[in-house]
């Protein structure tokens, strides 16, 4: 539902007419709207981050960061409604933990091939730099562009 109308499209009613139940399981299970967001950023994010950290162990990954920026970035609308929960927790802080969750990942993929928490930094920059630039073109990076600005990023591993 965030990914065709947007955080702002976010009500009990609307949540639960797009589950098929009444308005108030909604209500039931969610004190308020601040409740149903956290649980739908909460979820994308704890499956982004793992799906990272499954990159994060052993030998040259850059490849296969590649492949799942590009998989990522083909989900226009998916990837536009991370983004815009992303932004809430930005005004929201309780919402945090679980952009935390994530950056923590992104930083340990970067952490296998550096101890510098100074390119840790700029690889999470980089990565969610690129998926935010590829909400607004409608050609999206190949993996092998992706590929390309990792490898430039990141040293290979010794």
């Amino acid at each position: 539902m965030i990914e065709r109308d947007g955080v702002a499209g976010v009500s009990h009613r609307t949540v639960s007419r797009e589950a098929g139940l009444p308005t108030s399981a909604t209500t039931y299970y969610f004190s308020g709207l601040g409740d149903i967001l956290t649980a739908a950023l909460t979820s994308v994010m704890e499956e982004d981050a793992e799906r990272m950290r499954r990159l994060s162990s052993g030998g040259d990954r850059r490849r296969d960061l590649a492949l799942l920026l590009s998989e990522v970035a083909a989900d226009s609308g998916r990837l536009l409604a991370e983004y815009e929960l992303f932004l809430l927790a930005a005004r929201q802080p309780h919402l945090r933990e679980a952009t935390d969750g994530w950056l923590a990942a992104v930083r340990a993929f970067a952490r296998a091939y550096t101890g510098d928490p100074v390119r840790e930094t700029v690889v999470a920059g980089v990565i969610d730099g690129l998926l935010l630039h590829t909400l607004l073109t409608d050609t999206k990076p190949s993996a092998e562009e992706f590929e390309a600005v990792l490898a430039d990023v990141l040293p290979a591993p010794e």
